[in-house]
């Protein structure tokens, strides 16, 4: 059997991809001297998002997180109108994605929230509409819902829509993986970022557009997007001096960071086209591997932004997971996700578990956590056994992974990533 060689040159897990107008951009901001948080780059930036993603109005920020930090300081004054400065949602429970990176959530916190995790549901990885139902059965009172679309593909919006309306609560949706991706359902037809009252993309650097740094605040709101510019620029009032009348935050976009992200913008078509080649590359040279990839519904067209895998609970080897460290042990037939992702550290090829669900972090350890059946909390955080996980995101978390998505890796440096997994499972 042929040795597999390790890569010359890393392969990454997702990394910039730049094509020339970036830099068209940046140089007009220099050589009008537009260097600061105003310029062309900036207005028009947000008139190309509001128009792409279906929104009426868009506000550049310095990142997805401040954009989020915003949105929740809108709703909790939208809630609970005259609360304190810098606790907008102080008393307030908030339905939050489980399955999620920790920026998605930590803004409720900055508010004085508390975040209630809701259980994910195999069929996109996303927020459990039947988890979502008990939440709601559970804590009627309930205004608040931040989703989070995981890895590019749409949550089920069809159905959290609905209990949204039904519970009159406000959807904050976290797009900041999704920008692209599109849900064609009953209820919600668009692209992600358009389902919610208030609305995220982010432009990080890994992103599928990206600006290195940087994020989007969408809404139908000229109001609320006037006043996220306000609170953005250190709430300055329109004054002769510096006036300040409330709580301001250092939140602006930088119009050179805007130059970037509107050049790449260009490009989100091949960019999408390209991560979804990839996606149906790892698909059919899996196809004979008792493994799946990360799904999506039918009505559902995913940015493809990463690619997941998820072993089959029969074919995991032993593998036990502590707070930073982990051990396996290799058996013929099977692997795990940490054996994988070893593999590909040794190929010179990034990939990474999927995001570690919220309730099994120690920050948020004592939160409330609800799956389809109620609470979750009693068995979730105990020793998870492949295939035997009391939640779904405990089970995805022990079985799934990240790929290598890059969008400029070849087609043959993503045949030998495949040939390599296909090895471990000999």
């Amino acid at each position: 059997m042929t040795e597999i060689k390790p890569f010359k040159k890393r392969v990454w897990l997702s990394s910039p991809t730049m094509h020339g107008e970036e830099l068209d951009y940046i140089k007009q901001a220099i050589d009008s001297n537009w260097v600061t948080t105003a310029g062309e780059n900036i207005n028009e930036l947000e008139k190309m998002m509001a128009s792409y993603v279906g929104m009426d109005h868009a506000v550049g920020l310095s990142s997805g997180t401040a954009a989020l930090h915003m949105c929740m300081k809108l709703a909790g004054e939208r809630i609970n109108p005259g609360a304190k400065p810098g606790r907008a949602l102080e008393g307030m429970r908030v339905f939050c994605s489980d399955m999620t990176f920790d920026a998605s959530v930590n803004p409720v916190v900055y508010e004085g929230g508390e975040p209630v995790f809701i259980d994910t549901e195999p069929d996109t990885w996303n927020m459990d509409p039947k988890a979502l139902k008990k939440a709601f059965e559970t804590y009627p009172d309930t205004k608040l819902v931040v989703l989070a679309h995981l890895y590019g593909v749409p949550a089920k919006m069809d159905e959290i829509l609905y209990l949204c309306r039904k519970y009159e609560a406000l959807l904050i949706e976290d797009a900041a993986e999704a920008l692209g991706a599109e849900y064609s359902g009953d209820i919600a037809k668009g692209k992600c970022g358009s389902f919610g009252d208030f609305a995220v993309i982010s432009f990080n650097g890994n992103k599928i557009v990206t600006g290195s740094s940087g994020g989007m605040f969408l809404t139908r709101s000229e109001e609320d997007a006037n006043k996220v510019r306000k609170w953005s620029t250190q709430s300055r009032e329109d004054a002769p001096w510096y006036q300040h009348e409330e709580l301001g935050y250092n939140y602006r976009m930088s119009n050179l960071i805007a130059g970037v992200v509107r050049g790449n913008m260009l490009h989100i078509d091949e960019h999408i086209a390209s991560k979804k080649a990839i996606y149906e590359r790892y698909r059919e040279g899996f196809a004979s591997l008792p493994v799946s990839m990360n799904p999506f519904e039918s009505k559902a067209a995913p940015n493809y932004w990463l690619s997941g895998l998820l072993v089959d609970a029969d074919h995991m080897c032993p593998q036990v997971r502590g707070e930073k460290d982990y051990l396996y042990t290799p058996e013929s037939g099977k692997s795990c996700p940490c054996q994988i992702l070893d593999r590909l550290n040794e190929l010179n090829a990034e990939g990474r578990p999927v995001w570690k669900p919220m309730h099994m972090q120690p920050i948020y350890m004592n939160n409330a956590f609800i799956t389809k059946d109620g609470s979750g909390r009693a068995v979730s955080n105990a020793y998870i056994k492949a295939g035997k996980a009391t939640d779904c995101g405990a089970d995805i978390f022990a079985r799934g992974l990240c790929l290598p998505s890059d969008n400029k890796m070849t087609a043959e440096d993503q045949a030998l990533i495949i040939e390599a997994v296909k090895r471990l499972f000999d």
